[in-house]
């Protein structure tokens, strides 16, 4: 199916803007800053440190020049002509305006074909890691990070873009607190990182009953929280580097572990959200894994049953079936989708195309030839219907 046989508009569960320079500044008071984010020149060029250390995330957090949408897509369908992603990635343009401009955004919305994206942070999903021992510069560096955000992007334009504020767990009463004001001020969707939660007195579970009070405000509030890809501070036990970077995907260095098992975070995540009752305690949560893959689905439903099974007096329903009640995926488009929606159902699968990142699709309706083999019904249910109920909040 192409763009032009389709008898409905799509929406793109998975789009990126680019933040601006004073992003994690201008809302951070002057003392705060040392531990938070800086500026700092280096060579001739401008690099954040994050508390106080230099952050290697990407190579240039000014984003000018910009490296163009999907320039890594071949290197993810295989590599077929055999070149250094580094090699990709030569080709860059001037910060196109649409970007950073909600109102440029919605007209390059409306000309790819599509009717409305969620927004998620490039950097944004990094930063904490770094300073997650500093709860403190956590919760100022949300607060912050979240009304630039509003400034700059609302958290929602136009019925059009659904910008995503960030939460971060470590300061219970800061997280409820933020969440309020997110959604008094109009968010629909939110999103925070799947790692454990480093708190003031040690590292925990995100599921741990401590933090109870936030899910109680998500769960009242009927909003969609996605897990998204990000810097989740997985360790690859001395087997690889574990510095986040851009690069990750082999650069030149060749694999690792830390790049084969991307998708650890967030299965972990969303494995321990089952064990932990995280849905029987909040029954009206519902979760949306983005830029996570899904390949692991398969071995995780297998593994599912045989914990089930084996501790058959902790579940009131199989785990598989509260997670696909609960939690919808977005496939990498490199993934084998026709298996996603085979295990999941088509209702539980959400398009998203990861633009305009390096990764994604060069257009987000390329992801269409992803899933010629499905019926129309099941490439609306994928590509408009599910993402539609998830960004319409439903309160108890």
């Amino acid at each position: 199916m192409t763009p032009d046989q389709l008898d409905f508009v799509p929406f793109d569960a998975d789009n990126h803007y680019y933040e601006a320079l004073d992003a994690f500044t201008r809302h951070v008071p002057a003392a705060m800053q040392p531990r938070i984010v800086q500026w700092v020149d280096m060579g001739g060029r401008k690099h954040h440190l994050v508390g106080g250390k230099l952050a290697k995330a990407v190579a240039n957090p000014t984003w000018d020049p910009v490296a163009k949408p999907g320039a890594l897509r071949p290197y993810f369908e295989g590599n077929p002509d055999r070149l250094n992603p580094l090699e990709m990635l030569k080709d860059r343009e001037p910060l196109p305006a649409y970007y950073m401009d909600p109102a440029e955004r919605a007209k390059i919305i409306a000309q790819q074909g599509l009717q409305g994206v969620w927004l998620f942070p490039t950097l944004g999903v990094l930063y904490e890691e770094i300073i997650k021992e500093d709860v403190e510069a956590a919760v100022v560096m949300m607060q912050a990070f979240n009304q630039w955000l509003h400034d700059d992007w609302k958290y929602n334009f136009e019925e059009t873009i659904f910008a995503a504020p960030y939460i971060a767990l470590g300061d219970v009463d800061a997280a409820v607190a933020e969440v309020d004001k997110v959604l008094g001020m109009g968010a629909q969707i939110l999103v925070m990182r799947p790692a454990p939660v480093t708190t003031r007195h040690g590292t925990v579970s995100p599921f741990n009953q401590l933090f109870d009070p936030v899910w109680a405000r998500i769960n009242e509030a009927g909003v969609t929280l996605v897990i998204h890809a990000s810097d989740s501070g997985y360790s690859s036990q001395g087997y690889a580097d574990d510095r986040f970077t851009s690069l990750g995907m082999g650069g030149g260095a060749g694999p690792t572990i830390k790049t084969f098992a991307i998708e650890r975070a967030a299965q972990d995540w969303l494995i321990q959200a089952v064990f932990e009752k995280l849905f029987v305690r909040f029954p009206n949560l519902r979760v949306g894994s983005v830029e996570n893959g899904a390949d692991f689905l398969g071995p995780m439903f297998r593994k599912m049953d045989q914990v089930a099974k084996k501790n058959y007096w902790w579940f009131d329903d199989h785990p598989v079936d509260t997670f696909k009640q609960h939690v919808w995926m977005n496939p990498f488009w490199e993934d084998d989708v026709d298996e996603v929606v085979e295990l999941m159902g088509a209702d539980r699968v959400i398009f998203g195309s990861d633009w305009p990142h390096i990764e994604g699709m060069p257009q987000p309706l390329d992801y269409l030839v992803e899933l010629k083999n499905l019926s129309s019904q099941q490439t609306k249910q994928i590509m408009l219907d599910n993402v539609l109920e998830l960004t319409s909040p439903r309160p108890l």
